[in-house]
């Protein structure tokens, strides 16, 4: 059995800052970011010393930390202005900017050019375009630039693109783009990495899909970091589970098969639930969702799934389509969730009045996703992906 201590150390930390982050989501449905920094700072000091065991590669080394210090720095560009409880700006302080940019630029010179001369000719514009970007959304942020500043007639925003928001949200996603084509060119070029960039560039297309979720809000903030930082940290499996290796032995990927086999049964018994008592509504809805009282909806956990509208003293109602919804999740507004309800009532007045008129109303369940993430987790390092032991067991392989 092979057997790699620094990922048992990481997977450790790991599975302690997820059983945390989980209770954290439950009570509140927030999990502040600094929740996952010390497991980060465990996790990457472990993850660095299995890359320079099994490779002795500084060049691979610095590109991993070259990647974790472009994500944490995304974060901080993300949330630029967060206060703490005492209105402090803390380490997100904006005169600070610069000096963090600083290691986000030296890392990736660093691995992509002192320690790999021979390839740095084939790199020099990804980084060029690298440094560019972050140099540019960094002063954007620095002077305060976070909307855009163009006014049209009666002083809204004109219509149509404006590119120097969407680089400003989007940036990031060129960033990710850059390190997997650099991983890429280390995988074939001589003198690069080897078969050894085949890990990096795991990581980086796994962890890039899950911040654009994230971004797109398809996804939770704190689920798409816990799956981030759990590629990040344990990119390996710490031994081998009892069901095999999966063909990648990518742990992350893993985690996430086991976590949406996992949270399939909460559909499954939402809907039994629905049926048993009588609730009634479109199919994919009973999947879904269910009814509550309409005057006790600040009390429950969820989003509203229906839409309604008074006209001539009657009201209508209808469920809220799935493009639709797709739509107003990424743009991040037009949905009702029950927190605000809870905690900005004035804010509701109308949308209140109308629950209670309507007297129940349907809202989506409410179980935090990193639940089925902390439980992919721990199945995914004992048995291995269930996906691909079931695969094995249809073929005849088990």
């Amino acid at each position: 059995m092979e057997f790699f201590l620094p990922m048992v150390v990481s997977a450790v930390a790991v599975l302690a800052t997820l059983i945390y982050a989980s209770l954290l989501d439950i009570q509140n449905r927030r999990v502040p970011f600094i929740t996952w920094l010390p497991m980060l700072a465990i996790g990457v000091a472990c993850t660095a010393a299995l890359l320079w065991q099994k490779t002795a590669n500084a060049s691979l080394l610095a590109g991993y930390l070259a990647l974790v210090t472009s994500f944490l720095y995304a974060d901080y560009l993300d949330n630029r202005g967060r206060t703490d409880s005492r209105g402090l700006a803390g380490y997100y302080a904006n005169e600070k900017i610069f000096w963090y940019f600083v290691p986000v630029l030296v890392l990736p010179a660093l691995s992509w050019f002192v320690l790999t001369p021979s390839v740095s000719v084939l790199i020099l514009p990804w980084y060029a375009m690298f440094a560019g970007i972050l140099g540019y959304v960094t002063w954007r942020e620095y002077k305060g630039w976070p909307e855009p500043r163009r006014k049209g007639k009666r002083g809204q925003v004109p219509r149509g693109p404006d590119m120097s928001e969407m680089l400003g949200r989007w940036y990031f996603v060129l960033i990710i783009l850059i390190f997997a084509i650099v991983s890429a060119t280390m995988l074939v070029g001589t003198g690069g990495w080897g078969s050894s960039a085949i890990a990096l560039l795991l990581i980086t297309l796994f962890t890039g899909v899950f911040y654009i979720f994230g971004r797109m809000h398809l996804f939770g903030g704190a689920d798409a970091w816990a799956l981030i930082f759990i590629a990040l940290c344990v990119p390996l499996f710490p031994f081998t589970p009892l069901l095999g290796n999966s063909p990648l032995g990518f742990l992350a990927f893993s985690v996430l098969i086991n976590a949406l086999i996992l949270n399939l049964a909460a559909p499954v018994g939402i809907f039994l639930v629905n049926i048993l008592r009588g609730n009634r509504a479109p199919l994919m809805y009973l999947f879904f969702g269910f009814p509550v009282k309409g005057d006790e909806i600040q009390k429950e956990w969820g989003f509203v799934m229906e839409d309604f509208e008074e006209k001539d003293g009657k009201l209508t109602r209808k469920f809220i389509g799935f493009f639709d919804a797709v739509k107003r999740m990424y743009k991040g507004e037009g949905r009702v969730y029950t927190k605000d309800l809870r905690e900005h009532p004035q804010e509701f007045t109308h949308e209140l009045a109308m629950y209670k008129k309507a007297g129940t109303v349907w809202i989506s369940y409410a179980v935090p996703f990193i639940i089925p993430i902390t439980a992919g987790f721990v199945t995914a390092v004992i048995f291995g992906d269930f996906l691909y032991a079931l695969m094995r067991l249809l073929t005849g392989g088990i």
